[in-house]
């Protein structure tokens, strides 16, 4: 039996959280939040102490990453994400960690350690898979792949509406800068850089409701999967 594979990537804030629960929750298959993996596996180095300790302890973070404890427990179009028993599904989304995050992504044997995580979500009857690399580098043979995108100012002025109703005091500027580096970094790491695949349907967010956006993703999926 074929397992049909969905990849939507593209930078921070683009949706690709929102719409890829939407997706999975409308054709009835399994999800992936690779963001989240690279978020839950930098908090747990970060609790142990060992993130300033990439260097001299790498084996020991290797380690972790291969066994990290992690589930991911969705429920109508929410997900609740569970690291070590304890529900972390706010914490992971604070900018705080999505440094740790940011900082665990640029170490090639940590990546390398969380690839056969990754492939491992590949359940029928189907599976889509959010990140920044699934369809170039973690699920090429994907039979549909979605780059979804948008300004950077769009995406700090939705990162601080999520950030607000969550009850923090942020500054746009702040978040703007934040999105503006991220982006770079990702864009110009060594190891499998944000970019879009060769075949990848890309869609700008920017001026899209979600709906709108969920509307085009699966036009485009249907018709692969068809097809």
């Amino acid at each position: 039996m074929t397992v049909h594979i969905i990849t939507i990537d593209g930078p921070s804030g683009s949706g690709k959280g929102t719409l890829a629960a939407k997706m999975a929750k409308h054709y009835g298959y399994h999800l992936l939040d690779s963001g989240a993996l690279y978020r839950l596996l930098g908090l747990s180095l970060h609790q142990k102490e060992l993130l300033d300790a990439l260097d001299t302890r790498l084996d020991e973070c290797v380690e972790i990453a291969t066994h990290l404890d992690i589930k991911f427990e969705t429920k109508d179009e929410t997900t609740a994400i569970i690291l070590d028993g304890v529900d972390v599904t706010q914490t992971i989304r604070t900018e705080r960690v999505g440094e740790f995050a940011s900082k665990v992504a640029t170490i090639p044997e940590l990546r390398k350690a969380l690839f056969d995580r990754q492939r491992a979500f590949i359940q029928s009857p189907g599976l889509v898979a959010d990140g920044r690399d699934m369809a170039t580098a973690i699920f090429p043979e994907a039979q549909a792949k979605i780059y979804l995108t948008a300004s950077a100012e769009s995406r700090a002025e939705r990162r601080v509406k999520q950030l607000q109703a969550m009850g923090l005091d942020v500054k746009m500027s702040d978040i703007l800068a934040n999105i503006q580096a991220r982006d770079k970094r990702d864009m110009e790491r060594a190891v499998a850089p944000l970019r879009p695949a060769q075949d990848a349907y890309q869609i700008d967010s920017s001026d899209l409701s979600i709906d709108e956006v969920f509307e085009l993703m699966t036009r485009y999926v249907n018709s692969r999967i068809e097809a």
